[in-house]
């Protein structure tokens, strides 16, 4: 009995030790994720406490607003109804939600112009009847113009060239930039990925 304890107990004493190497591994691996957890909750946490903000200045209407819209990917409702009363048609005051997607575009184009200067809006929501006012007129708006779903924006930014807008506006690739220098503004929307 003693010889079969001693011939079988280097085998169980390996079984035994890959085991143990094995529940260490395991323990380790664990450990080393379970050492990342704090570092996976911080990024986490500041992703959801990253904060969206704007500032708009009508340039029809001499309004400001400077408002945060976004605080950890939602969206903020009354600073919403802010910045659309601000962005409204100024002839008729006819108001329009426009869309959040518009408004992380400009978040996204302020952040590349490294500018805190208010964007001067030259057109926001545009209605119907205006759209076809402008068109009349020969300012070259288009029928089914974006601006009509509150999909669009013209803009400036004080201290920064005109060409630098479009260069930002373009690098984001989100929608359509158009360059307007001799209007002196950069028109920028959420449709398909177009320059002109």
């Amino acid at each position: 009995m003693n010889e079969w304890i001693r011939k079988r107990a280097p085998r169980e004493g390996a079984a035994v030790h890959d085991a143990r190497r094995r529940h260490f591994l395991k323990l380790g691996a664990l450990g080393g994720i379970a050492g990342l957890a704090p570092f996976a909750a911080e990024a986490k946490a500041a992703v959801n406490t990253v904060e969206r903000s704007l500032s708009f200045y009508n340039t029809h209407t001499g309004e400001q607003l400077s408002a945060v819209y976004c605080v950890g990917g939602a969206y903020i409702p009354e600073a919403l109804t802010e910045i659309n009363r601000v962005l409204r048609d100024h002839r008729n005051n006819e108001i329009c939600s426009m869309d959040p997607r518009l408004l992380d575009l400009l978040h996204d184009i302020k952040g590349t112009l490294g500018t805190r200067e208010p964007f001067h809006v030259i057109s926001g929501f545009r209605s119907q009847e205006t759209n076809a006012l402008l068109a009349g007129r020969g300012h070259g708006v288009a029928k089914h113009s974006l601006h009509l779903q509150g999909e669009a924006i013209d803009i400036r930014v004080p201290g920064r060239d005109l060409a630098q807008v479009r260069k930002a506006a373009t690098a984001m690739q989100g929608g359509g930039v158009g360059y307007y220098p001799r209007s002196d503004f950069v028109h920028v929307d959420v449709g398909r990925v177009r320059y002109w």
